[in-house]
This record gives structure tokens, C-alpha cells and sequence, in this order.
């Protein structure tokens, strides 16, 4: 039986997505995980009068979240999914080609993963996803963004080849994917477009290792490609390890680019909460002010690369300008649309 509390929240979440009684609720989990979700999303949707199904798969040994996800050659599951007008995925089928098929047939798909204390808090508004819109419409028209920090960071990407991802919590368009909770946006440069320097410096994050880095990590950029990873530290050492495991060059390749607008994430969450070994890091990749660097796929904008190997890294601190106009300086929104008074 699902707690009542927990069904309130999932129904409150069904209704920004805008979930309407005849529509189809699609719920994707796997073994045990997350079922007392799976339960609330079907509570919630029964609720409001929609028809719900939870595709349920085994968890695969080795399986991992996105591209490894245990969805993998399930024509059933697929199909199921594919005819829902709102899938909830409690897996991870982020960076997938089972996601793409999913929402290219028209569903469209959250992403829910993290614990009901960080639901709870970054619970999304209709005015954060205009926020998160405006900062769209001026990613979409730049063609070039600079990024810069205290650290030693000076990096340019160049613009224009792949679209905008917006994230604002909640989704209420065909097709389209989004993640609760959790508000920023990102695009990626020209494959052959991002040149500099970038210092992961100290206190910034690794994900999805959840740590915090203890010594800069100084990485060298030319065409789109990591060539060099510098650093004495054990986390620069985990990041070429890493890296260099899958055995794919495409797994140095900058992906995404980005900054966080979410004013409810905590960038100390992770080292101070008991719960924290149990979130995705949404609240470091949404930090209001935040910038998000990442190496790896690109397949989620339109891009070819969907190596497996994807780091998040979110950067604290820094500058970052779209064609010489500043949106993000040392560490805090300025651009008037996006800016939240008093932070």
C-alpha cells in the first residue's frame, strides 16, 4: 500500500505534466527498486482518472544506468512504453536509444530517481520552467559560449550544430523528456568546437562518483577532445582511470555545456545528508549558478556519440558569457530573465 503522503506528491507531479483522465500512465521500474514509487505513480494516476501500467524488468547483472539499462532487447516493454502518453522511469534510461524510441513515438517521459526529501525540496513550479525557457531562447541564438574561473579556467565552445535541452521538472509536451526534480539547461558544442582549458578546482563535483573534488584537476581541450588530464590528486587519478577503462577515445569528448537556475538545490547535500548515497546528484547538476561541464555521449541533442563513459561535472564559481553577454558571474546568475532577487 502506497504511503498517502508519497501519492499526494506523485499526483501533484501527474498534474504539472499535465496528466488527464483517459490518458495512459507508463511506469518503468526494475526488480524491487523504487516499487513504493512505481505504487504512488499508479495511486496518483488511478486518482485522477488516467489508465496505468508498470513495465517491471529484471535487473540484468552489469547492467547500468542509460545506455547498459536492463530495457535492452525488451520488444514488449518498448512497445507498452511507447504507446503511454506519460512514461515515469524509474530506472535510467537517460542517453539510451530505448529512451529516444520511447519518446520519438510520442510519450512523453520523467525521469525519477532521486529520494522523496530531495523530490520534496526542488519540487518544480511553473516559474522555474520560464526561467529555464528564457535561458533557451538566448542558448538557441549564441554562437559561442566562454567560460572562465578564478582556478584557471578558460574554455570557448562553438555554437550552433546541436538543439537546447531545457530541464524544469516536469514535462507536459509530446515527446519531449525531462527529470524531477531538478531546473537548468545545456547544449553542446560543434564536435570540432571546444578549445581551453578547464580546472575542476576544489569543492567541485564528480558525478556520478558523488564526491567532492580535494585537488584541481586541470583538463586540456582542443577540438571537442580531452587531450590531457593534469593533477596529483586521487580524483584526477579516478578521472583518467576511468576515462580510460571503456576503451573508447569517444569517451574524451565534450559533451554538454550548461548552468543550474534551481534555488532550492543544495550544493552540500551530498556530504551532509545520511540519504545522500542514495541521490543522482540532481542538486549539484541544478545548483542555481552552477556551471555543468560533461565529457561523453551527445545522442540526447542530436548528436552520434553514445559511448557509455559519461561524467557530470559541476563547477562552482565560475563566469559564463553567450557572445560577450554575462549570464553567470563568479558563481551567480546576472541576466535579468533568469535571475532570482536576492541570490
Amino acid at each position: 500500500m502506497a504511503d498517502r503522503d508519497v501519492v499526494a506528491l506523485f499526483k501533484a507531479e501527474l498534474e504539472l505534466c499535465k496528466v488527464r483522465p483517459g490518458e495512459t500512465v507508463g511506469v518503468l521500474s526494475e526488480d524491487r527498486i523504487r516499487i513504493d514509487y512505481a505504487e504512488a505513480v499508479l495511486a496518483a494516476a488511478e486518482e485522477i482518472g488516467a489508465s496505468a501500467i508498470h513495465v517491471n524488468v529484471r535487473k540484468r547483472p552489469g547492467s547500468f544506468f542509460g545506455p547498459g539499462n536492463s530495457l535492452q532487447g525488451n520488444r514488449a516493454g518498448i512497445e507498452a512504453l511507447k504507446r503511454a502518453d506519460l512514461v515515469i522511469d524509474l530506472m535510467g534510461l537517460l542517453w539510451s536509444k530505448e529512451q529516444i524510441a520511447i519518446t520519438d513515438a510520442g510519450a512523453r517521459m520523467l525521469l525519477v530517481v532521486e529520494p522523496i526529501e530531495v523530490l520534496r525540496r526542488m519540487f518544480p513550479t511553473p516559474h522555474a520552467r520560464r526561467r529555464a525557457e528564457a535561458g533557451e531562447r538566448l542558448l538557441s541564438a549564441a554562437k559561442r559560449l566562454h567560460i572562465t574561473s578564478p582556478g584557471g579556467t578558460d574554455v570557448t565552445y562553438r555554437l550552433g550544430q546541436y538543439r537546447v535541452a531545457t530541464q524544469y521538472g516536469f514535462t507536459d509536451q509530446k515527446g519531449r523528456w525531462d527529470a524531477w526534480p531538478g531546473n537548468f539547461l545545456y547544449t553542446a558544442a560543434h564536435d570540432d568546437g571546444v578549445d581551453g582549458t578547464i580546472v575542476i578546482d576544489i569543492g567541485d563535483m564528480l558525478l556520478p562518483f558523488m564526491r567532492y573534488v580535494a585537488a584541481p584537476i586541470r583538463l586540456t581541450i582542443e577540438k571537442g577532445m580531452v587531450t590531457e588530464i593534469k593533477g596529483d590528486g586521487i580524483d584526477a587519478q579516478l578521472m583518467r582511470t576511468h576515462m580510460k577503462s571503456w576503451n573508447d577515445p569517444r569517451a574524451f569528448a565534450v559533451s554538454h555545456i550548461g548552468w543550474g537556475l534551481d534555488v532550492n538545490a543544495s550544493w552540500e547535500f551530498m556530504g551532509t545528508s545520511p540519504i545522500a548515497s542514495q541521490s543522482g546528484g540532481q542538486d549539484g547538476r541544478a545548483f542555481y549558478g552552477n556551471v555543468l561541464f560533461s565529457t561523453g555521449p551527445n545522442v540526447e541533442l542530436g548528436g552520434t556519440n553514445d559511448t557509455p563513459s559519461h561524467l557530470d561535472i559541476p563547477l562552482k564559481g565560475c563566469t559564463l558569457a553567450l557572445d560577450g553577454v554575462p549570464i553567470v558571474k563568479d558563481g551567480a546568475i546576472v541576466h535579468p530573465e533568469m535571475r532570482v532577487e536576492g541570490r
